[in-house]
């Protein structure tokens, strides 16, 4: 089949059938001819919490699903290459135990690559840069393997406080940015735009697959509210398939910052108009969310770039940032985990995608 404007495939789907629901929303964008080039393929992961929280980072069967569709379609086992990063306040290797990621590594052979691990190289876009060279003017490193491979995002459909929301272009954030990425806070719209002009340079493609079966809504990434939706998108286009799920979510796309400024950039598509949606009838779909802003991001935004932000040289630039890298742990996992987000994950589990997650092993 021949489409005339940008892509994403959209498919509503159950616990029962997830894992080849993927399969068969992978084969409506008819992947194989761009993904199957000779390239290895990286996996990279979303991590947005060591500790396991519904809808906040990549789930067990959205990771099986698309493995199992590469294996399955005869891409080799050693082209596949999951990976993942950390921040200042994620493990990488706890984050994969919390979520279930090992046991399914294990399961179809496949090696991750934690990017803690890899060689980190300057890099000199060739494109026009908005804000790296800004906030790391002594040049801006990326995995130097990442260069000449292929790379599928497996983000979520959720809220974020500094974005409005998250998906695929995000999703970067955390493979091309060292774990102190935290600077890049102060011009996230902006850095988000430049990753995806890094990423067209050095990937051959680039693939996003989206899991909305469980969402999230209100004071994003972490503390959120899960919302169950049933939904799993795909497109090549990382623009498009973000503004289709901000879209889904109930915001304006080209209201937000990032979708607007890559759309006008040429990067992707922004405009929902302009995009074929293949799959399921969206035309009607509103998730009615609204994004909500942490203590923790609050306090980010405060001092980076609010009221307090003459502070920011000091707070953000010595050794008084540990003081809020504790704070951020404390807030998250000692104070709103046991108290808020344990009774949301009790209640998410009393459902079908939540008796899913108890079948995966850990």
């Amino acid at each position: 089949m021949k489409y005339k404007k940008p892509v994403v495939a959209v498919l509503k789907t159950s616990p029962e059938g997830v894992i080849e629901d993927y399969h068969k929303l992978l084969s409506m964008l008819e992947y194989k001819k761009r993904l199957f080039n000779g390239a290895d393929t990286l996996i990279k992961i979303n991590l947005s919490w060591s500790l396991f929280f519904p809808a906040c980072s990549t789930p067990p069967w959205q990771l099986e699903g698309v493995i199992k569709a590469l294996i399955d379609d005869g891409l080799p086992r050693e082209k596949i290459i999951p990976c993942e990063n950390r921040t200042v306040v994620t493990n990488v290797i706890k984050g994969c135990k919390e979520n279930k990621w090992f046991p399914i590594f294990r399961k179809y052979k496949v090696k991750f690559v934690p990017l803690t691990d890899v060689e980190w190289v300057r890099y000199e876009p060739k494109g026009e840069i908005l804000a790296l060279d800004k906030i790391f003017p002594d040049g801006h490193r990326i995995p130097k393997f990442f260069i000449g491979k292929n790379v599928i995002h497996l983000p979520t459909i959720k809220t974020h406080g500094h974005t409005t929301m998250t998906g695929a272009m995000k999703d970067a954030f955390g493979g091309l940015i060292t774990e102190r990425r935290h600077h890049c806070h102060k011009m996230i719209h902006e850095v988000l735009v430049d990753l995806l002009q890094i990423q067209k340079e050095i990937h051959p493609e680039i693939l996003a697959v989206m899991d909305g079966t469980v969402c999230g809504d209100g004071a994003g990434p972490r503390t959120m509210i899960p919302k169950i939706k049933g939904y799993i998108l795909a497109s090549f286009d990382q623009v498009a398939i973000d503004a289709v799920s901000a879209k889904m979510m109930g915001y304006d796309p080209m209201k937000i910052r990032f979708i607007k400024l890559a759309h006008d950039k040429g990067l992707g598509c922004g405009d929902v108009d302009q995009i074929e949606i293949v799959g399921e009838d969206i035309s009607n779909v509103n998730f009615r969310f609204r994004t909500y802003r942490s203590p923790v991001i609050f306090g980010d935004q405060l001092f980076r770039k609010g009221l307090f932000r003459f502070v920011e040289p000091i707070l953000f630039h010595t050794g008084l940032f540990n003081l809020c890298i504790f704070g951020s742990a404390f807030y998250h996992d000692y104070l709103w985990y046991p108290l808020i987000g344990k009774k949301r994950i009790k209640k998410f589990l009393e459902t079908e995608w939540g008796k899913l997650w108890l079948r995966y092993e850990k």
